[in-house]
């Protein structure tokens, strides 16, 4: 398989990127709440997406039928600075929306984290109607790096929800063991997005795009899983 159709969506600045983005994400929760009275996204961490959660957050959505997961999380514990989950819980939390954890605090093992996440996402709607996926310099996803458990990640059962992994090497700003969706578990999403900045990154994404199957980064590979159209938003 390959993306059907990337559309690159660019941007003169943060305030209009964001702004776009939150305005699709919105349409999607809402058409899925028409549809079925409720929506499934996966949203990921870090600082970039922040802007778009603020204008989300804000929009007029029935939040009580919305179910957030975040694409991926770090082995910490809820209200680390580094969780995901704790991060995405402070915006979406408080208006009304279920935000579902991937981490444990009981499980330590990475492996057993991966196995009780993918337990619990089971019970949720699938397909998820949206994942947005952010991507880092090194052309890695969610939590999809290269180590041992990297092929488990692109290539393991289509069922498999989540997993956990050890990426290797560590990544210096977070030089922890990760939880993350399977890449069968975004690809087979309704909707596939991916917001990223900086000329950089853009580089990385257009070249793993090109690539795809035999791509060197996991972003590639991931994006040769679905049939999807996928929108890219980008600004410098």
């Amino acid at each position: 398989m390959m993306a059907e159709e990337i559309e690159w969506w660019d941007y003169e600045d943060a305030e209009e990127w964001a702004e776009a983005l939150a305005g699709d994400i919105g349409f999607i929760i809402e058409s899925a709440i028409d549809a079925r009275g409720g929506a499934v996204i996966a949203l990921p961490g870090g600082t970039t997406p922040a802007p778009i959660y603020a204008k989300l957050a804000s929009a007029k959505l029935d939040w009580k039928r919305v179910t957030i997961v975040p694409t991926d999380d770090r082995l910490v514990p809820l209200g680390d600075p580094l969780s995901n989950v704790t991060a995405l819980g402070k915006t979406f939390i408080p208006k009304g929306a279920r935000v579902i954890p991937l981490i444990s605090d009981k499980a330590e093992d990475y492996k057993a984290a991966g196995r009780a996440a993918d337990a619990r996402l089971q019970d949720l709607h699938w397909p998820l109607d949206l994942v947005l996926l952010g991507m880092g310099a090194d052309g890695h996803t969610a939590s999809i790096f290269p180590g041992p458990d990297y092929d488990e990640a692109l290539a393991g059962p289509k069922e498999r929800r989540a997993l956990g992994v050890m990426p290797d090497p560590l990544p210096k700003e977070a030089p922890l063991a990760r939880v993350t969706l399977s890449a069968a578990a975004i690809a087979n999403a309704k909707s596939l997005m991916i917001a990223i900045t900086g000329a950089e990154k853009r580089k990385v994404l257009e070249k793993a795009a090109e690539q795809g199957p035999s791509s060197s980064h996991p972003i590639g590979r991931v994006l040769a899983e679905t049939d999807l159209p996928v929108d890219i938003h980008w600004h410098e």
